[in-house]
């Protein structure tokens, strides 16, 4: 690994006491920080959704007409 963590060797850090403790008054000193980000994130495309949402409204009208299909074929209506 060639990045060193974020957090400090406990055991080369000046101030902490044997039970890894601080002495009054002392700070130990603070962890890197990595959240937030660099720039705002693009906002993404919604046509997937919404082809997917058409896919989906087809499917489910071609389904429901084989249903009626073969209800009226069953009774023999037509």
């Amino acid at each position: 690994m060639t990045a060193t963590p974020p957090d400090p060797d406990p055991a080369r850090t000046p101030g902490l006491e044997p039970g890894g403790g601080v002495t009054p008054g002392d700070t130990p000193p603070d962890s890197g920080q990595t959240s937030g980000l660099s720039h705002p994130q693009p906002m993404p495309s919604r046509k997937p959704q919404v082809v997917v949402l058409v896919a989906v409204l087809i499917v489910t009208v071609l389904a429901l007409a084989f249903i009626v299909a073969e209800i009226l074929g069953w009774t023999k209506l037509f």
